[in-house]
């Protein structure tokens, strides 16, 4: 390994990491300084059950209405984070823990986790592209966040069988990539995943007290259901 790449793996990397965390712990000290008003509808056992069913959402896509009618936009979901998932452990990985890397069918695993979600990118920038209501709403943000991803994970399954001597430079690539993503994600959407939990806690707390979660259907409403069925 040159002392280019050792330093772009770990001194980079650390330093690129101690500002994402930093700049988010600015911003979750601001979340907090922001008080939600009572909700004094219901009992706090009804808000408790709120927060579970609204973080327990991202795993029910029958609660959604969008991902029970189109079950493919769930699937694409969860494929192209699973690969967010497998590009930054690899991040880890192997500057850290390369022998986990020293079977072949791990790194095939990783690369196809990976080239799976790098279908999804370049579907999902497609349909930004053609869908006048998605152009209508994206931001030059939301572009260059799909493409950047899309780039991540190319780069990734070229650099994850970690073999040096075929030549540093996707590593190298990758990892600058990572340094970069690691300055910019806390300033562009991608950051949605932090304000994620804070949210569905805000949602299901509200929504809790006031009857809304967990979502039960009334007898009634069962009975009519039954009915149509007939």
């Amino acid at each position: 390994m040159s002392p280019l790449l050792q330093f772009i793996e770990d001194k980079v990397q650390i330093a690129a990491l101690f500002f994402m965390v930093a700049v988010y712990t600015i911003r979750i000290f601001w979340l907090f300084k922001f008080r939600a008003v009572r909700e004094r509808s219901l009992p706090e056992g009804k808000a408790r059950a709120g927060v579970a069913y609204s973080l327990s959402n991202v795993v029910l896509p029958w609660a959604m209405e969008s991902t029970r009618k189109n079950p493919w936009f769930y699937i694409q979901f969860v494929v192209f984070h699973l690969g967010v998932t497998a590009a930054i452990s690899a991040t880890f990985i192997i500057p850290y823990a390369p022998h986990w890397l020293a079977s072949s069918d791990i790194v095939a695993a990783f690369q196809a986790v990976m080239g799976a979600a790098l279908a999804v990118g370049i579907w999902r920038f497609i349909r930004r592209l053609h869908s006048p209501a998605l152009r209508a709403i994206s931001t030059p943000d939301d572009f260059a966040a799909i493409l950047l991803m899309i780039a991540y994970f190319a780069l990734g399954i070229l650099a994850v069988p970690n073999r040096a001597e075929r030549g540093e430079g996707p590593m190298i690539a990758f990892f600058i990539l990572t340094a970069f993503f690691l300055i910019y994600v806390p300033f562009s959407k991608i950051s949605h995943y932090l304000y994620y939990p804070f949210g569905r806690v805000f949602l299901g707390r509200t929504l809790g007290r006031r009857g809304v979660f967990p979502v039960r259907k009334s007898a009634s409403g069962r009975r009519a259901e039954g009915d149509q069925g007939r």
